[in-house]
C-alpha cells in the first residue's frame, strides 16, 4: 500500500489545492473592495514573539507562557463584514437554530440606534461619541476617549502626561474582552484636557479610560452619571458633578435613574419624554451640524492577517512603482516554502525567507515583496462547505451549477463556542459570494445542532494535560464498536454531553447480549398464524409505539431517547416471548422490526443478527419501519387511581369509557370499594388516559 500511495505527496497537494481557492476568496473580495489593509493594535506576547488572539488572553497573560500580553500596532489585512451586519442580523430570524446560538450572534453584532455627537476639545480638534440616550446630553458632566485614541497624546498636559503614560501601559497589558466586562470596575485618569458640550456649551473634563476601544466604534463615549450605574460610580471615585435631567414617571427614581423618562433641565426640551427628547435633541444637532441621526453595530471588521507559517499566504505583493498588487489568479495558489527557520523574534518565518518574499511584479514585471502574512485558518473554514461537493473540481473552487444543487446544508453539527467566529464568518462569505454570482442562497447551514461534550470520569472536559483522556481504542477490542457507539448514544444527551461513567458501557454490553440470546430464540421458532388477542395487540401497541418514538428522536438528535424506547421494546418482546400459545408470526416480524430499529444505532451488530435470522439482504437494503398509528388504539389501558391524590392502585379501563363506567369499575375492586368504604364521593377528577383522582 505504501508503494501505491504517497501520503505525504497527497497531503502537500490537497493543501496547496485548497489554499489556491482560499486565496481565489480573498482576491474576489478585494476585487470588491471587501479586504483592506491598516494598521491595527493585537495582542502581543513578547515572550512568544507572536500576535494572539482574544481568546487567547487569559487574565492579561498569554495562555501558552503566562507572560503579560501587550498591544502592539502592526498593519494588518481584513475583511468588510461590518459591511453586511444588518443582514447579518436580520437574517437569523429565519434560521432553525438554537436559540442561544442567535442571541450570541445578535449580541455580537450589537446593533444600537441613536445619534452620534461632536465634541469640540479646548484645542479645537473634534471627536465624536455615539450614544443611545442624547435625551441625557444635558447630564454630561464628562468624556472619555479610548487611551489608544491618537487626540489623548495630543491633548494631554504636561502636568498629566506622566499619569497617563503610565495607564496606557497597563492598558496594554489587557485585553479587549476584559476591558468590555461589566463586571469590571471602571477606572481612568484625566487627561489635564477639557471639551465643549454641543448642546449647551459647558466645559467637562476629558478622560482617557479603558472601557473604551478606540477599535469600536468611535473610540469616545459621554459619561452621564446620573443616568447610568457605572457612570455614576465613575463620578463618585473621581468627585465629578452629577445632574439630573431624567425624572420618572411615576415611583422611585432615585439616582443613577437609568429608565426612561420625563425630561428636566434641559432648557428648550423640559417636558419632553425620553423618546421625544431622543429625536428633537439629535435634530437640534444637526441644525448646528454638530450630529446626525445614526445606526451603530459592535461589530467590527474581521482581522484575518496572522505572523505564522501555516495559513495560506496573503497574494499580494508590494512594488516600488506600481503598489499593492494582487497576485493574478492563474498564478495561485501562492505555496510556501518548506525550507523557513522558526525563531521567537518577532518576525513572521516566511518574512525571513528571501527566496519567498522577493518576487517580481504581475503589473510591471519589476522586483517586488510578497506580504509575509498568513489567511486566519478561519478563513478556510468559512467556506470548506462549498468545496466538499465538488472536490475534484481543479478549473474552479466550485462549479456554482453544482453547488446551488446541492446546498445549501440542511443540518450541521458543530460546537457553541464556534456562534461568534466560524459560523459568522461562513454566512458572510456565503453572502458575498452571493452577492457576486457566485451562490443563489442567502445561508450557508439552515438547520444546526451544538454537540455536548464528553467530560472524563472525574467531571472534567476531556484534556491531555489533565490526564482524564478516554482512549476509545480498548473499549473497542474489548466490547466492540458497536457497544461503543451505543453507550454514547445513550449515555448522554446529545446536546448536553455529560461525565464518562464504565459502568453504563457494561449495561449497554448486557443489553445486546440480551437480543443475541432473543435472536437465537426467533431463529428456532415456526411460523405458524395463532390468535390475535389482547396480548398481541399489547405486542403490536409497543411495536408501533416504539418505531413512532425512535423516528421522531432520530429526527430530533435525541439519540439517549431513542435508545430508551428500543430497551422498552426489547422488555416488551421478552414478556410476550414468555407466552405458552403466543403468534410466532407477529412475535418473529415484531423482532425484525426491532432489529431495523436498532440497524442505524448498532450497525455491525444488527447486521449480524439479521443474517442469523435467515435474512440474505443487508438489514440496510430493507425497508425502514413506518408507524401504523391503528395499532395505536388500545382497548383497554393502564391509569392510576388515586383516593384524596395519594396513590392507592393501578386499574385497568376500556380506552373509550365515561365517568360512570369508570365508578362502577371502582366499586367492583375489592381494594378500592374497601378503602372508599361507606364514605361518599364527592368528586372524581379523571386525566384521560393517565389518572383518576377519587375526592372523599
Amino acid at each position: 500500500m505504501g508503494a501505491m500511495f504517497n501520503w505525504d505527496a497527497e497531503v502537500k497537494t490537497c493543501e496547496e489545492d485548497y489554499y489556491k481557492w482560499t486565496q481565489w476568496i480573498f482576491l474576489k473580495l478585494y476585487e470588491k473592495g471587501l479586504a483592506y489593509r491598516k494598521e491595527a493594535p493585537v495582542n502581543w506576547c513578547p515572550s512568544c514573539k507572536t500576535v494572539l488572539a482574544n481568546e487567547q488572553v487569559v487574565n492579561g497573560c498569554c495562555e501558552r507562557c503566562g507572560s503579560t500580553v501587550v498591544k502592539k500596532d502592526l498593519t494588518q489585512w481584513f475583511f468588510k463584514i461590518t459591511d453586511y451586519a444588518e443582514e447579518l442580523l436580520q437574517g437569523l430570524k429565519d434560521l432553525d437554530w438554537p436559540e442561544k446560538t442567535k442571541l450570541m450572534q445578535r449580541n455580537w453584532i450589537g446593533k444600537s440606534t441613536g445619534g452620534e455627537i461632536e465634541f469640540t476639545a479646548e484645542s479645537g480638534d473634534k471627536f465624536k461619541v455615539f450614544t443611545t440616550r442624547a435625551d441625557t446630553l444635558f447630564g454630561v458632566s464628562y468624556v472619555v476617549l479610548a487611551p489608544e485614541h491618537p487626540l489623548v497624546k495630543k491633548l494631554t498636559s504636561e502636568k498629566q502626561r506622566k499619569a497617563v503614560e503610565n495607564y496606557i501601559a497597563e492598558t496594554a497589558k489587557t485585553n479587549e474582552i476584559d476591558r468590555l466586562s461589566t463586571a469590571r470596575e471602571k477606572t481612568g485618569v484625566y487627561i489635564g484636557h477639557n471639551a465643549i458640550n454641543p448642546i449647551n456649551g459647558k466645559s467637562v473634563p476629558i478622560f482617557a479610560a479603558d472601557y473604551v476601544l478606540y477599535s469600536y466604534g468611535t473610540g469616545a463615549v459621554m459619561g452621564v452619571p446620573s443616568h447610568d450605574e457605572r457612570d455614576y460610580d465613575f463620578a463618585k471615585k473621581y468627585g465629578l458633578p452629577i445632574t439630573r435631567v431624567i425624572k420618572g414617571v411615576s415611583g422611585n427614581d432615585d439616582l443613577p435613574f437609568c429608565d426612561d423618562g420625563i425630561v428636566i433641565n434641559s432648557p428648550g426640551f423640559d417636558g419632553m419624554t425620553s423618546a421625544e427628547a431622543r429625536k428633537a435633541i439629535i435634530s437640534e444637532l444637526v441644525k448646528k451640524g454638530a450630529g446626525e441621526h445614526k445606526t451603530n453595530y459592535r461589530l467590527r471588521d474581521w482581522l484575518v492577517s496572522r505572523q505564522r507559517y501555516w495559513g495560506a499566504p496573503i497574494p499580494i505583493v508590494y512594488c516600488d512603482k506600481c503598489g499593492t498588487v494582487p497576485v493574478p489568479v492563474e498564478n495561485l495558489p501562492v505555496k510556501l516554502p518548506y525550507d523557513v527557520e522558526f525563531k521567537p523574534d518577532g518576525k513572521s518565518p516566511l518574512a525571513k525567507h528571501e527566496g519567498f518574499m522577493n518576487t517580481s511584479c504581475p503589473v510591471c514585471g519589476g522586483p517586488a515583496r510578497r506580504d509575509p502574512d498568513t489567511l486566519d485558518t478561519f478563513v478556510c473554514s468559512s467556506w470548506y462547505y462549498l468545496r466538499y461537493p465538488d472536490a475534484h473540481n481543479a478549473k474552479e473552487p466550485f462549479n456554482p451549477e453544482i453547488i446551488n444543487k446541492m446546498l445549501p446544508v440542511d443540518k450541521y453539527v458543530g460546537g457553541a463556542e464556534h456562534a461568534c467566529m466560524h459560523l459568522l464568518y461562513a454566512r458572510f462569505i456565503t453572502k458575498a459570494l452571493r452577492d457576486m454570482g457566485y451562490l443563489k442562497f442567502d445561508e450557508p447551514f439552515k438547520s444546526l445542532v451544538h454537540q455536548g461534550v464528553i467530560l472524563g470520569p472525574d467531571g472534567m472536559r476531556m484534556s491531555k494535560s489533565k490526564g482524564n483522556i478516554i482512549a476509545p481504542d480498548p473499549y473497542v477490542e474489548k466490547y466492540g464498536s458497536d457497544t461503543l457507539r451505543l453507550y454514547l448514544m445513550f449515555g448522554f444527551s446529545y446536546t448536553e454531553g455529560g461525565p464518562w461513567n464504565d459502568d453504563g458501557i457494561k449495561a449497554i454490553l448486557k443489553f445486546l447480549e440480551r437480543i443475541e440470546r432473543l435472536a437465537t430464540r426467533v431463529k428456532t421458532l415456526a411460523v405458524k398464524p395463532a390468535k390475535c388477542g389482547k396480548e398481541e395487540k399489547e405486542l403490536l401497541y409497543a411495536v408501533n409505539y416504539a418505531v413512532q418514538c425512535v423516528d421522531r428522536d432520530m429526527e430530533n438528535f435525541s439519540f439517549n431517547t431513542a435508545v430508551a424506547r428500543l430497551m422498552e421494546l426489547l422488555n416488551a418482546l421478552t414478556k410476550y416471548d414468555g407466552l405458552e400459545n403466543k403468534n410466532t408470526e407477529i412475535f418473529k416480524e415484531s423482532f425484525l422490526t426491532f432489529i431495523k430499529l436498532l440497524a442505524p444505532c448498532a450497525p455491525h451488530f444488527a447486521e449480524e443478527i439479521w443474517e442469523i435470522l435467515g435474512n440474505k439482504n443487508s438489514v440496510f437494503l430493507s425497508s425502514y419501519p413506518v408507524c401504523d398509528k391503528s395499532k395505536l388504539v388500545l382497548d383497554e389501558i393502564e391509569v392510576a387511581v388515586q383516593i384524596n391524590s395519594k396513590m392507592k392502585a393501578r386499574i385497568l379501563i376500556p380506552a373509550e369509557i365515561d365517568e360512570e363506567g369508570i365508578r362502577k369499575i371502582i366499586f367492583a375492586d375489592e381494594k378500592l370499594s374497601a378503602e372508599i368504604g361507606d364514605r361518599p364521593i364527592k368528586k372524581l377528577i379523571i386525566v384521560p388516559k393517565r389518572l383518576v383522582n377519587i375526592i372523599i
